[in-house]
């Protein structure tokens, strides 16, 4: 199926079959990735007296529990909720499922002991002018980014002045490869995503932040369409599956 879209006043196609999910599966263990000292996502069938959700241990249907955390376990979007005194549900903040969105490529500059994204870094990145969403792929990009384990291991992340610009130019969704914008130990300061969501001063509702995506290296910088899916959850945070949908030019 293709769809036809107005781009800087030219008309372009997406072709709705031909998806690019950055998301990483959901699964049990310790083969996919986690963070923030979470427990690894658990599936346990209910069982209630002689009954059990198990069809391989002879049960009618598969009837499981999910025991997980969004913000620890796997691609997940958050909303100001997250660090917000008042509750602010992402499923209530997020009302609008595309945008288009900048892919950008970004080595993380060494800084002492750490890896930061700058401002510069930023502003020198080729961000479309008419995307409302960026999504970043840290460099080097292998597939070991799907099943690591993060915590305790200081990963990359971003200066405030960095996502203060993403913020000026107006970006309303940052996507990123990393398990946050903030630095793993920071005193719970949490600097950059309360400048993307400019709190308390003056919230920018209907922003978010996507972290622990992957973007695989066949798919090239640019510009494209995403839709951005959560689960209807009331919390700060949910997981999510942001997908890519390539434009082409009409012409």
């Amino acid at each position: 199926m293709n769809i036809k879209i107005n781009l800087g006043g030219s008309e372009c196609q997406v072709d709705l079959n031909a998806p690019i999910d950055i998301s990483i599966p959901l699964m049990p263990g310790h083969d996919t990735v986690n963070a923030w000292y979470c427990e690894p996502l658990r599936l346990e069938p209910v069982v209630m007296g002689d009954w059990i959700g198990d069809v391989s241990r002879g049960g009618p249907v598969n009837f499981r529990n999910v025991y997980m955390n969004p913000h620890g376990n796997g691609t997940h979007t958050e909303c100001m909720g997250h660090i917000s005194k008042e509750q602010h549900s992402l499923n209530r903040e997020l009302t609008t499922f595309f945008s288009l969105c900048s892919v950008i490529s970004i080595i993380p500059e060494v800084m002492g002991q750490d890896h930061v994204i700058t401002e510069n870094q930023i502003k020198l990145s080729n961000i479309h002018s008419d995307a409302e969403a960026v999504a970043i792929r840290t460099l080097p990009n292998g597939n070991e980014k799907t099943r690591k384990q993060y915590s305790n291991t200081n990963p990359p992340y971003m200066e405030p002045g960095a996502v203060g610009h993403l913020a000026d130019r107006g970006i309303k969704h940052l996507l990123i490869d990393l398990p946050s914008i903030d630095r793993e130990r920071d005193e719970g300061v949490l600097a950059a995503h309360h400048v993307f969501w400019n709190y308390p001063e003056a919230p920018r509702h209907g922003t978010t932040i996507s972290e622990l995506i992957f973007i695989p290296d066949n798919v090239p910088d640019g510009l494209y369409l995403l839709n951005l899916m959560i689960t209807s959850l009331e919390n700060d945070a949910s997981p999510s599956k942001p997908v890519l949908y390539r434009i082409k030019s009409s012409r």
